[in-house]
């Protein structure tokens, strides 16, 4: 499990790449803010590479410039200029007009108030007869400017009015009920005409709007139509989106754009549709226009500013225009003077006209040329961050430094020329960011992986070894590197586990500080043990310690040294063990499994980073022989490979055969006890205890039994014995089926 683990959090290039396309996926899928900002930028990079596109010519600009101010005086004038307007472009043949101003309040005429003070002063003194009142009111009906504006709208009979909305809380506190009821009326020609929704609407994408500011209603009553003018600037103050739809109470609202184009088109059938996620799009008879889940369009910008045709409104009442150019014409009434205040940011330029920005989505919409950006244009660019990111994912790593660069400057560059291909000739917008930041961040991450995982010198060698392995070791493997190979390895060798036991009822008894310092004074006593043996100092689990011998370097005689090593580990633990009782600290004992055999050695890592390891069935049984200590309460088990290898010179007793779990297969283990020369006062009750166990074996219980006590009135309280005389009453009891193989299963490790 701990080795699954390690392999699952350990690093590779397909892993670094795996992680990067799924943070890009997820930042993609929640819009991160600064990537979008930066896409926002990179689109129009692209609107400006395509350069200006000419526009359909339907849609033309009176524009309130430094010229008319000039001639016609200070902006606002008066309505009867308006009105002079009106009358020469509907005189010229103009089909729609629209205003990108609104006439809200009344017209601050000084001459009709003077008018209004002489009449009632007059009145007052009483020098007013039938004649004067007649002369005044004359003069009254001339100085109405609102009087004749108003007529001059319910004349021209294509006239669209321009009005906004109050689209936060925070604007529409000074306003009553009544104030806001009262304009639901005025801006009523701009509702939607049908509305196609689905049974489950999400309206909380659709801009909503608290209060509207419409015309004077003289104004509203007379006008054919109308249309909102509110402009919603990106993060960066550009204007790239109009809404062509804002929900207002309970109703839905056209834009002075569409608006214009519906009254264009001879007032077609227009359709908003709504569904899950909110606006699915608009529908002029049989042009779709492609909207985001706001109802906003993405607005294709033609080109600087005067792409449309400006011409100054001095000049057209003035009749300095031709009647050709205006014939026919959309024109849009608005301001370009830059003291009026009505420019806009744009990917074109920081001065743009707002009154364009209509101009340009009329022309947009008239001509079915859309910026493409739907679901199946999100998936393309899903696909790009996925496609990019394994390309560069799979190619770098096979390349030296100079190459991986050039190619992913080769790769990265390709993929801008192909985006701004698409863009430039099907208005495809394909992000852009997202998969060049995946390229580059593939390549940054391998390219940092590589180098802080490079091959070490003999130096790093030593460093990445001196926590496992001797000194003497590896000087020895820095004279010949050969001796370490790489990779897997199939040899006989030794492995030893050794675990405390009991030791969660130890640290109960401690302190976090008290138990820390307790096992790494153990842990360092036997760690130099098998270092002074040079072994190999495979891993710490918690408190077992697991150590291989004869790996990196051949050792023939590993299993002696390994016995000998758990041997001194035992009596180094009788010595801290008289250390710990004078301080007051609790008894600890340990159990030692040791079996030889075939394993697999070598670095299980990568070629970068060593992990050199032993796993195979050989090393498992070693595990479960240190665990089988707790059955026969002994320290140190063999199993009966290791001790057909050290029998000449280790003293053991045979314990039993058992199945340990995992295995089908019986395994003889021993007790390692000495070594042979030191083996004289063991040998009576190791001898009487291997006579008692031939007697067991033979299922002549009661000899077994009388045999297994001798060996206790010799070795007191000799806890296999104890186990014996214990199995040999339940089998008495209970006899086991014949044949008996005289083999114990164990059913725990």
């Amino acid at each position: 499990m701990k080795d699954k683990f390690k392999k699952l959090i350990s690093v590779s290039p397909l892993k670094i790449t795996a992680l990067i396309i799924l943070l890009a996926l997820t930042l993609f899928s929640f819009d991160a803010p600064f990537i979008r900002f930066m896409e926002l930028k990179a689109l129009d990079m692209r609107i400006i590479y395509r350069g200006a596109i000419p526009s359909g010519g339907e849609t033309i600009i009176a524009t309130i410039d430094e010229k008319s101010l000039s001639e016609l005086g200070r902006w606002p004038w008066p309505r009867t200029t308006i009105a002079r307007l009106i009358e020469t472009l509907k005189n010229n043949g103009v089909k729609v007009i629209g205003f990108d101003v609104v006439f809200s309040e009344p017209d601050d005429n000084s001459s009709l108030k003077t008018i209004n003070e002489l009449t009632r002063e007059a009145q007052k003194y009483g020098l007013a007869d039938n004649r004067l009142l007649a002369l005044m009111n004359k003069k009254m009906e001339l100085a109405d400017t609102d009087a004749a504006l108003a007529k001059a709208v319910e004349k021209a009979k294509n006239i669209t009015l321009g009005y906004f909305f109050h689209t936060s809380t925070k604007d529409v506190g000074h306003l009553t009920a009544k104030d806001i009821e009262a304009a639901v009326e005025d801006i009523a020609s701009s509702k939607y005409s049908m509305i196609k929704a689905t049974k489950n609407v999400n309206e909380s994408a659709v801009i909503q709007a608290y209060a509207a500011v419409p015309n004077l209603k003289q104004f509203s009553a007379v006008s054919e139509n109308s249309g909102y003018f509110n402009a919603f600037p990106d993060s960066d103050g550009a204007i790239r989106w109009s809404p062509l739809a804002i929900k207002f109470r309970d109703s839905y609202y056209s834009s002075l754009a569409l608006s214009m184009l519906i009254q264009y088109l001879d007032w077609p059938m227009v359709v908003l549709h709504l569904g899950d996620f909110g606006v699915e799009g608009i529908t002029i008879d049989k042009v779709e226009i492609p909207t985001d889940d706001a109802g906003r369009v993405l607005v294709n910008y033609l080109g600087p500013a005067k792409t449309f045709p400006h011409y100054s409104i001095t000049d057209i009442v003035n009749g300095r225009i031709p009647t050709e150019k205006l014939h026919g014409k959309i024109v849009l009434v608005g301001a370009t003077a830059i003291g009026i205040y009505d420019l806009r940011v744009t990917p074109f330029s920081t001065i743009y006209p707002g009154v364009e920005i209509h101009a340009t989505v009329i022309d947009n919409i008239l001509h079915n040329n859309f910026l493409k950006q739907s679901w199946w244009i999100k998936f393309i660019d899903i696909v790009s961050i996925v496609a990019m990111g394994v390309i560069m994912g799979i190619v770098i790593p096979s390349m030296n430094a100079l190459t991986g660069i050039l190619i992913a400057i080769l790769f990265t560059g390709a993929f801008i020329l192909v985006n701004i291909f698409l863009f430039s000739q099907y208005n495809m917008w394909l992000n852009l960011v997202y998969p060049v930041l995946t390229m580059l961040a593939v390549y940054l991450g391998i390219t940092v992986y590589r180098y802080m995982t490079e091959e070490r010198e003999k130096k790093k060698v030593r460093n990445a070894f001196q926590y496992y392995l001797t000194a003497s070791v590896i000087t020895e493997m820095l004279k010949d590197p050969t001796k370490l190979k790489l990779g897997g390895d199939k040899k006989q060798l030794t492995a030893l586990f050794s675990d405390i036991r009991g030791f969660t009822s130890i640290s109960e008894q401690l302190s976090p500080e008290d138990l820390v310092h307790l096992l790494n004074e153990y842990l360092t006593a036997m760690t130099d043990i098998v270092f002074k043996y040079d072994g190999l100092l495979d891993k710490y689990m918690g408190d077992a310690i697991m150590a291989v011998f004869g790996a990196p370097l051949n050792q023939p005689d590993h299993a002696l040294r390994t016995c000998r090593t758990a041997l001194e580990m035992l009596q180094t633990l009788k010595i801290l063990q008289v250390k710990w009782s004078a301080e007051g600290k609790p008894f600890m004992n340990i159990g030692v499994g040791i079996n030889t055999g075939d394993m697999v050695v070598g670095n299980m890592g990568s070629q970068m980073r060593f992990d050199y390891t032993v796993m195979g069935d050989s090393v498992n049984l070693a595990s479960r022989l240190e665990g089988i200590n707790k059955e026969y309460g002994t320290n140190i088990v063999i199993s009966e490979f290791t001790y057909a290898i050290v029998k000449d010179a280790m003293f053991c007793r045979e314990l039993d055969a058992v199945r340990v779990k995992g295995k089908k297969l019986p395994v003889k283990i021993y007790e390692l006890i000495c070594e042979n020369s030191e083996a004289e006062s063991f040998r009576p009750y190791a001898e009487l205890f291997e006579a008692g166990f031939a007697l067991y074996k033979q299922a002549l219980w009661d000899e077994a039994i009388d045999t297994f006590q001798k060996v206790m009135e010799i070795k007191h309280d000799d806890p296999p014995s104890k186990l014996y005389i214990a199995r040999c009453q339940e089998l008495k009891k209970d006899p086991p089926p014949q044949p008996w193989d005289g083999v114990f299963t164990m059913t725990r490790k």
